[in-house]
C-alpha cells in the first residue's frame, strides 16, 4: 500500500490520494447505475428539432400508464425497468449478428410521454403526441409501456405519417387484445387491435398475431377477427411447426400489402416461467430466444415503421428476468437495423 500524507495542512485530497490523476469516463462509457436512467446510456434526447439535426435513427419513447389493465396493474413502471434492465455500456457488440449497432445507427433516448395518473384519455393523447412528434423527424420510434392499450395511440401516430402508404401490425401476445369492451371500458389493454381496425388506422387484414393461447378470445369475438382478414398464429401451430416456419409465414403476411410494419411485442407472449413480470401471465408461451429470433427475422426483412414492447410489470418480475428479456427485444431489433444500414438496405427516413 502507497503512503499517504498524514499532515492534514497538505490538504485532506492529498492525505488521501484523491488528488491523484485518474482517467474520467464518458457518460455513455459508464456502468448502467450511474447517471440518469437513459436506455443503455444513450443520450437523453426530447427535443424534436435535435433529433432532426442529430438525423437520428431509431427513438426510444416511455409510456409509463397502466391505467386501463383487466387484472394486475404495475406496467406504469416498465419502461424504467426495461431502461434499467441493460447491464453493459458502449458500443456493445451482437453476438447474435456480428455487429457494434450504435456504430452504425445513431439512437437516443427520446424521454417519457408527459402522463398523469387517472387520466386515460389525457394519457393516450400525450401518447399519441409524443410518438408522432418522434415519427415526423424519421427516427423509428421505440415504445417502452406501459399497458398494451398505449398500441392504439402508439401505432395510430405512426400510420398517419406513414400516410399515404400503410402499415400492417406483426403482433407477439398471448391474448387478442380484440375484444369489443371491457366492461364498457373501450380503451382497455384488451382491445386496442380493435380500435385501430374499427378506427381505420390499419386494417384487418394487415394484422398478424403470433403467439396466441388459453382460453381467450370467445368464439364470438374469433368471428369478428375472421370477418376481419386478421392471420393468426396460434402456440399449437408453433409446437407443430417450429417457431422459425412460423415468423416465416407472418413476415410474408405482413408485407402482403402494406408498406411498412409496426412491430407490437406482448411481453407476456413468453412463458411466465421465464417471463413472471407481466400483468396476465399465460401458461405455455414461447421461450425467449424465440421471441429474439424473431425480433431479428422481422426487423431484417421488413421496413420498420415503429416498435412497441409492452406489459412489462415490475412489480412481479422478481428476478428481473422480465425486464431483461424486454431490453433484449428493443436491443435485438436495434442490432437488426445495423445490419440492414451496413448492408444499405436501412429504411427510407421519412423526415
Amino acid at each position: 500500500m502507497s503512503e499517504r500524507p498524514t499532515n492534514p495542512a497538505d490538504g485532506f485530497a492529498a492525505m488521501h490520494g484523491w488528488d491523484r490523476e485518474y482517467e474520467v469516463f464518458s457518460d455513455f462509457d459508464l456502468p448502467t447505475y450511474v447517471g440518469p436512467a437513459t436506455f443503455a446510456n444513450l443520450p437523453w434526447v426530447t427535443d424534436p428539432a435535435d433529433l432532426r439535426a442529430r438525423k437520428v435513427d431509431v427513438a426510444i419513447v416511455g409510456a409509463p400508464f397502466d391505467d386501463l389493465v383487466t387484472h394486475r396493474p404495475g406496467a406504469r413502471f416498465g419502461p424504467r425497468a426495461i431502461r434499467e434492465a441493460q447491464y453493459s455500456t458502449g458500443a456493445l457488440n451482437s453476438l447474435q449478428v456480428g455487429i457494434e449497432p450504435f456504430s452504425h445507427v445513431t439512437v437516443v433516448d427520446a424521454g417519457d410521454a408527459n402522463i398523469v395518473p387517472a387520466m386515460w384519455e389525457r394519457a393516450h393523447a400525450m401518447i399519441y403526441r409524443k410518438v408522432l412528434e418522434v415519427a415526423e423527424t424519421g427516427a423509428i420510434p421505440i415504445v417502452l409501456g406501459g399497458d398494451h392499450s398505449i398500441t392504439w395511440p402508439s401505432a395510430t401516430a405512426v400510420a398517419e405519417v406513414r400516410r399515404p402508404g400503410s402499415i400492417g401490425i406483426v403482433h407477439f401476445d398471448a391474448h387478442a387484445d380484440t375484444a369489443p369492451d371491457s366492461w364498457g371500458q373501450l380503451a382497455s389493454h384488451g382491445s386496442p387491435m380493435r380500435r385501430l381496425i374499427e378506427s381505420g388506422a390499419v386494417k384487418g387484414s394487415n394484422f398478424v398475431q403470433v403467439g396466441l393461447r388459453g382460453y381467450w378470445p370467445p368464439p364470438d369475438v374469433l368471428d369478428w377477427m375472421r370477418e376481419q382478414g386478421l392471420r393468426c398464429h396460434f402456440m399449437t401451430e408453433i409446437e407443430e411447426r417450429g417457431a422459425e416456419a412460423v415468423i416465416n409465414d407472418a413476415i410474408a403476411e405482413a408485407l402482403d400489402g402494406p408498406d411498412s410494419i409496426y412491430l407490437s411485442l406482448d411481453i407476456d407472449v413468453v412463458d411466465p416461467g421465464l417471463a413472471p413480470g407481466t400483468g396476465t401471465p399465460e401458461p405455455g408461451g414461447m421461450l425467449s430466444r424465440e421471441v429474439l429470433r424473431a425480433v431479428r427475422q422481422i426487423v431484417g426483412a421488413v421496413d420498420l415503421a415503429g416498435m412497441d414492447i409492452v406489459e412489462v410489470a415490475p412489480p412481479y418480475d422478481w428476478a428481473e428476468s422480465t425486464a431483461m428479456i424486454a431490453n433484449r427485444a428493443a436491443m435485438e431489433a436495434i442490432s437488426a437495423l445495423a445490419v440492414r444500414r451496413r448492408d444499405g438496405t436501412f429504411p427510407s427516413r421519412t423526415g
